[in-house]
């Protein structure tokens, strides 16, 4: 694909990058818009939230996800994602630069992020019983403001399971361990726009921790950063949300 210059990111031949007039690299160049993105991504304020009890370890590393944990926070460098975000096609789902193009893999998401990317697909339903289904895998029952929709307030997660009993049995360790996935699920592989919440739907695929890691989480985060990108690209958009550390 032919541009028109190392700085400039317009395409010559706007035949198949057809959504070039909403493109942000169009707006830039036609000096409208010069922000650069706000952060979305909550990683951050999670971990000084809720610090893994050393019980729950055990059921977190067998369901998968204690390599994000160890990942921890990284420093995002902004001005690099926006840039990044700049060079991104909708059309073509990779990174126009200069000597071509380049596209997030699913071999990155295996070797930065330690997540399957094989297996049964992440997928459910969202109409829930929201009660029932908490009740059941969390013990807990939320009230009507930790509620956004189907999605669950993260800090209310943290309040109610970040701290298990010293006696507690192996139902309540998975409860706990269960609380602790969904949060980091929400405040880092799937965070919304204001990362503070995390939807329910999620919780259902918690059920049996022994079951979790067969599910492609890897593949889920690699399809829904790809949408945040085409969102985050297109039409003056100020934030983008989503697993930002495999973007840098």
């Amino acid at each position: 694909m032919a541009f028109r210059g190392l700085r400039d990111a317009d395409p010559l031949d706007t035949s198949i990058l057809v959504l070039q007039d909403r493109h942000r690299s169009h707006l830039v160049d036609i000096e409208q818009f010069h922000e650069v993105l706000h952060p979305r991504q909550q990683m951050r304020a999670f971990l000084s939230m809720w610090r893994m009890d050393p019980h729950i370890r055990p059921y977190v590393i067998r369901a998968g996800f204690y390599g994000i944990y160890r990942l921890g926070h990284i420093i995002i460098d902004w001005p690099l994602i926006t840039s990044l975000v700049e060079r991104w096609r909708p059309e073509t789902h990779t990174f126009h630069v200069p000597v071509g193009e380049m596209t997030i893999t699913l071999q990155d998401v295996a070797v930065i992020l330690g997540l399957r990317i094989d297996g049964a697909a992440v997928t459910g339903t969202c109409v829930l019983d929201v009660a029932g289904l908490c009740g059941e895998l969390l013990g807990v029952i939320p009230p009507d403001e930790a509620l956004r929709g189907s999605a669950i307030s993260i800090r209310w997660l943290c309040q109610q399971l970040s701290t298990p009993a010293p006696d507690a049995d192996e139902v309540a360790l998975q409860r706990s361990a269960r609380g602790f996935i969904l949060a980091l699920i929400g405040s880092f592989l799937f965070a919304d726009k204001k990362g503070v919440h995390v939807h329910l739907c999620f919780l259902p695929l918690l059920r049996d921790l022994t079951q979790t890691s067969s599910y492609s989480w890897g593949g889920a985060v690699l399809a829904h950063t790809y949408r945040e990108l085409c969102r985050a690209s297109l039409d003056r958009k100020r934030s983008i949300s989503g697993c930002i550390t495999l973007i840098q």
